[in-house]
């Protein structure tokens, strides 16, 4: 996004260590690939008409580097015409860096983010995938997974790390305040249970969000949004969050802090702020990323027993369903790639279900049936399973325009200045839907 502390920053960085450690190296020859053409030549280092292809990730996200290290092994282990270098780099840099490199084919496939294809296809930055996407059985990938790389009826790659956000909590804190998780399966349910937690002493701030100046307090105005029944955009593409639901969303926001609920540092911290928080037992309830289940429930990082950390789905408002936002990232191919064909292939071996069902530990599976299979139920775990699967299906995703980096921006400054009190949240939403109209 090109945002300063971007939300998937968040999601390595704190257990980074401990998460690489714990990364499961599945280097056995995965299916989902068939064989590149033979024809393919140029632009090659290794001679004899071996092709390489020149790849560009990013460090923090989903996968660990060695999960893309072992993935790409076994890739050129079924296809020894084809060599692969990634290069990983910091989120915030990842945006610029395909936009410069793009046309000069610097790069063959490239980590987008679900909030790009609108701007990556219009602009002609990435390839039109639709064909290719389409010959694959993308009714068994989740719906929340697939639109991510679906704008205007189009496919610009291919959705590779799936995340959303949760609701965490810490059991133990709770039952303090003679609650328990079901007091949390709704929103009018987790004011309740965080006034409990303050009147009852347990924490002052029991509550904190990654409400920073940055792409971070986007994620968590969507959940919110989502939850209100608010949409970012209507039917005719034009903005509708400073409407219904998405005031409401910021109101909430902006109520939990006045109450003293939600911790006043909230609007500096970034979802890596909260996790810390948690682990340190200064925080009894947030909403983040798959990440911060491993993070919490590592003994040798958390104050926080195992046993104690909980993950569930987020609460409803009042809309029927509370969906999380969509935090995921797809893999394209950059319009000026030498080798599309052979790019391709490897995009379909990395997304591929096989594939993606031998590294669990970091990042669940786009495959719908993958969450029935007993070894990555076992891996991943039976409580982030369980819930991932209620969650994962339906997904609230940030608006797809053109200018999403500069809009989303003049969106994360507004709601600022509505939760700092320099504004009201519909003065707020009100100029910052201009910018989506811009």
């Amino acid at each position: 996004m090109g945002v300063d502390e971007q939300r998937t920053i968040s999601r390595r960085g704190f257990l980074s260590s401990a998460a690489a450690g714990s990364a499961a190296i599945y280097l056995s020859a995965c299916g989902g690939s068939s064989k590149t053409s033979s024809s393919a030549s140029g632009g090659s280092s290794g001679g004899g008409g071996k092709v390489t292809l020149n790849n560009l990730f990013q460090q923090q996200a989903g996968y660990s580097a060695s999960d893309l290290q072992g993935m790409t092994k076994a890739f050129e282990r079924q296809n020894p015409n084809i060599k692969v270098n990634n290069t990983l780099v910091a989120y915030e840099a990842l945006h610029d860096k395909i936009v410069a490199a793009a046309p000069a084919g610097t790069y063959d496939v490239v980590l987008g983010d679900c909030i790009w294809p609108a701007e990556f296809g219009s602009k002609g930055i990435v390839q039109d995938l639709t064909s290719k996407v389409q010959q694959l059985p993308v009714n068994q990938i989740f719906p929340g997974a697939i639109q991510m790389a679906l704008y205007q009826g189009k496919y610009y790659g291919m959705p590779w790390i799936l995340d959303t956000k949760y609701l965490y909590s810490n059991k133990a804190m709770l039952a303090k305040a003679g609650k328990t998780t079901a007091d949390l399966k709704t929103l009018t349910g987790m004011v309740s249970t965080l006034e409990a937690l303050k009147s009852h002493g347990v924490l002052k701030y029991p509550f904190m969000g990654s409400w920073k100046q940055a792409e971070a307090v986007v994620c968590d105005y969507a959940t919110l949004v989502g939850a209100f029944g608010g949409k970012f955009l209507d039917a005719a593409g034009k903005p509708a969050f400073n409407t219904g639901g998405g005031v409401q969303a910021l109101e909430f926001m902006k109520m939990l802090l006045d109450k003293g609920l939600a911790n006043p540092s909230s609007t500096t911290a970034a979802e890596e702020d909260v996790l810390k928080a948690f682990a340190a037992q200064q925080v009894a309830v947030n909403w983040n990323w798959t990440f911060q289940l491993a993070g919490a429930s590592d003994p040798t990082k958390s104050k926080v027993a195992k046993a104690d950390v909980t993950i569930q789905h987020t609460p409803k408002g009042s809309a029927p369903v509370a969906p999380g936002v969509n935090g995921g990232q797809p893999v394209m191919i950059t319009a000026g790639s030498q080798h599309p064909e052979e790019a391709w292939e490897y995009i379909k071996f990395i997304t591929s279900q096989p594939t993606q069902n031998g590294y669990v530990a970091d990042s669940l599976p786009i495959w719908s049936s993958s969450y029935s299979e007993a070894s990555v139920v076992k891996t991943a775990g039976p409580q982030l399973v369980s819930v991932a699967k209620t969650q994962l299906p339906d997904m609230i995703l940030r608006p797809q325009v053109t200018n999403y980096n500069a809009a989303s921006q003049e969106l994360q400054v507004q709601i600022q200045r509505a939760l700092l009190g320099k504004t009201s949240p519909q003065s707020a939403l009100n100029t910052a839907a201009g910018a989506f109209n811009a």
